[in-house]
């Protein structure tokens, strides 16, 4: 989330102040990959009815494909057998980039290799959602029990994410399914946040030993011996079945509180991808490389292995992103000063260095014009371009505009200001469905129904929260400028009785 918002404010402030250098373009869609011969020479992309295509060279980042259950799923062609499972991923996660690129000869390698997570935590509201939020591993890490419907441990729980969603199928075959991760008062207090957050959007209960063994459906005796049994492994005396060698916040009493969630395994990460060298240029179905076509995060396959290690993904983006900016540019330059002729750097124009006195050794390059684009092109991107990262209302009665492209920047949050009219939480409550959802937040009252679609967590995690308060679980995650920033139009007013806290 840190990462992601400092890229987006970085990205508003470069729009802004250099827009011959940046454009950014929301809503459009890429539908083809120029190339000639081996030569990748830009993408042609759709917005707004309009057909627009760019030279100069190519980074694509459009994510995997762990959400990816369209009719040409590559889900289904590679695993079919993870085609049912529900996945942690948006809906933005459908394997475009991969299919767009294998068009044209991209290597696809290690496709079979996807990744299921064992702990998805299952709302008990809609169980059967294709969409679930991920349970952090932190909760294992602290200690946390995965029981099965029985009251029974079975695994090692802080084994590898295929072994524990290995043994969580088997337990299902055996039909002691549902799967309970169960924290004890200890980890629920190191693990303050979590609890708190999961609590907050209704995927986790707190609650006490008794009201444990009525969830589970055993007997108190059954829960007892589990926990007695799990205490003496700690303690070294008794070894575990299961092999487990680290023990935290120790011990298990069934006279304590819990925290409580039902888990199941489920689609998280896509190991395969399409295949790139260590320059994160992409590579053809000989193993070359295509000139001026670099790929980078979960797109990028071949980086993980057989099965990617908790936080590692920050390899595909954030190493593998700088290392296919670096490229591109070096890529670009070289073009200028060979004469390439790609229309890209044919129109980068005159090049001028400059030596600094105050500086030895450091020559600074400077070019006219930046822009890789036919007239036509160019006149299009500027009509299109948009210096906010932010969301872009495109319907509904909320909407900023029919077209797009006539949002130029995020809102002035010097100018926002909440609409005097008040609202009660009891009136708030009553807007708790998704065709008409409100939410407060430290003390101002959204309507976001038409938003849900725009907000860069996916709908679900609005949700969760439809007709409710959401200020603590919106701090957990937020700035408060984001809502006078990007989401100035949904707020309608403020809630009857509160002060309102945003700080922008």
């Amino acid at each position: 989330m840190a990462i992601t918002y400092a890229l987006m404010q970085r990205f508003e402030e470069l729009a802004e102040t250099e827009p011959e250098r940046v454009s950014l373009i929301k809503k459009a869609k890429v539908t083809k990959i120029n190339k000639e011969g081996n030569n990748v020479t830009g993408v042609t992309y759709s917005f707004n009815n309009e057909e627009v295509t760019v030279d100069g060279p190519v980074i694509l980042a459009t994510g995997g494909y762990a959400a990816d259950f369209t009719d040409d799923s590559l889900l289904k062609k590679w695993r079919p057998d993870t085609f049912g499972l529900a996945t942690t991923n948006g809906a933005h996660a459908t394997g475009d980039g991969h299919k767009m690129l294998m068009q044209i000869g991209a290597n696809g390698i290690d496709m079979d290799k996807v990744q299921v997570h064992p702990t998805g935590l299952v709302d008990p509201k809609d169980p059967g959602s294709k969409w679930k939020f991920l349970a952090a591993e932190a909760l294992r890490g602290e200690g946390g029990l995965l029981l099965n419907g029985k009251g029974q441990r079975f695994s090692d729980e802080l084994g590898h994410r295929d072994y524990v969603s290995g043994k969580m199928w088997e337990e299902k075959e055996k039909g002691t399914w549902p799967i309970r991760l169960v924290l004890n008062s200890k980890a629920s207090n190191v693990l303050d946040f979590h609890t708190r957050h999961y609590s907050g959007r209704g995927l986790m209960k707190k609650m006490s030993g008794e009201d444990l063994i009525k969830e589970i459906g055993c007997s108190r005796k059954d829960l007892e011996e589990t926990f007695s049994n799990y205490n003496e492994i700690a303690d070294g005396k008794q070894k575990d079945p299961y092999g487990k060698k680290y023990f935290h916040n120790m011990p298990f009493q069934v006279d304590d509180t819990f925290h409580v969630a039902v888990m199941e395994p489920v689609l998280h990460f896509t190991m395969g991808g399409i295949e790139i060298n260590d320059q994160a240029q992409c590579l053809n179905s000989d193993g070359k490389p295509f000139d001026g076509l670099f790929v980078c995060g979960e797109l990028a396959g071949g980086v993980h292995g057989s099965n990617r290690l908790g936080g590692s993904s920050l390899l595909g983006c954030v190493v593998y992103g700088r290392v296919a900016g670096d490229s591109a540019s070096k890529y670009l330059f070289q073009q200028v000063l060979n004469g390439g002729g790609s229309a890209a750097a044919q129109r980068l124009g005159q090049i001028s260095l400059h030596i600094d006195p105050n500086q030895p050794g450091k020559i600074s390059v400077e070019w006219a014009n930046g822009v890789g684009a036919s007239s036509g092109a160019e006149e299009a991107i500027q009509r299109q371009s948009q210096q906010s990262a932010g969301p872009v209302m495109t319907s509904g009665k909320n909407a900023d505009s029919s077209d797009p492209a006539k949002v130029s920047k995020p809102n002035d949050i010097k100018d926002f200001k909440v609409p005097e009219k008040e609202f009660t939480l009891e009136e708030v409550a009553k807007h708790n469905k998704k065709e008409d959802l409100w939410i407060a937040v430290k003390g101002v009252v959204m309507d976001v129904t038409d938003w849900v679609e725009e907000h860069p967590g996916g709908p679900q995690a609005l949700f969760s929260h439809m007709g409710r308060d959401a200020s603590e679980e919106f701090e957990m995650l937020h700035d408060d400028e984001v809502i006078p920033k990007y989401a100035a139009g949904i707020v309608i007013g403020r809630v009857k009785g509160q002060e309102v806290t945003l700080e922008y």
